[in-house]
């Protein structure tokens, strides 16, 4: 087994609890990674990404090559044609489509979206308003995460371990809306 992931958005969204979780769910597999992240100027909203390697063999290196990732992970919409370039031609994109309009010029959001809807293999969804309606605004990145679950051939019950793991200093309230966050997000990739 192998999967190359790009996980992208803005600083602030989540990017690198993403790359923990999976990470964590992992280790408990008994996969093998390697990750690399470029914050940019995440404190400033700026652009945040991790290469994200999983293997059932040894990893050599953390860098992504053009054309070769599996799947893009991405919370913002912009950042995830940031990232096209590295798709493979049968990977996967699951984005979020609320943009995060941290410039004055961000493209109008109609054309980000067509382009979005010109990759074959796409999950677009509003993580924003789910988040919302499952009384967690803030967990947009976890229902992203469900999205690409399906993808990631890592068991199911091990993103759930990671997430009780990773969240848990934080209180039983937080973990069980995370968990739900990464249950609505299945449930739009498997149907």
């Amino acid at each position: 087994m192998k999967k190359d992931i790009i996980i992208s958005g803005v600083g602030g969204q989540g990017i690198v609890s993403i790359a923990a979780i999976i990470g964590y769910a992992a280790v408990e597999e008994g996969l093998s990674f390697k990750q690399s992240e470029v914050h940019g100027m995440s404190q400033r909203g700026g652009d945040v990404s991790s290469h994200f390697r999983l293997s059932s063999e040894k990893i050599y290196s953390d860098l992504i090559p053009y054309g070769s990732a599996d799947l893009i992970i991405s919370v913002e919409p912009m950042e995830a044609l940031r990232y096209l370039p590295y798709l493979a031609e049968d990977g996967w994109l699951i984005t979020n489509t609320k943009p995060y309009e941290n410039i004055t010029n961000y493209p109008e959001i109609g054309e980000i979206l067509s382009e979005i809807k010109k990759v074959p293999n796409n999950i677009a969804i509003d993580a924003d308003q789910i988040a919302k309606s499952i009384g967690s605004p803030k967990s947009a990145n976890v229902v992203i995460l469900g999205c690409a679950s399906a993808f990631l051939d890592i068991d199911y019950k091990k993103l759930e371990n990671a997430i009780k793991l990773i969240f848990r200093n934080k209180g039983e309230e937080i973990v069980s809306a995370n968990l739900t966050a990464l249950s609505e997000g299945r449930k739009i990739a498997i149907g």
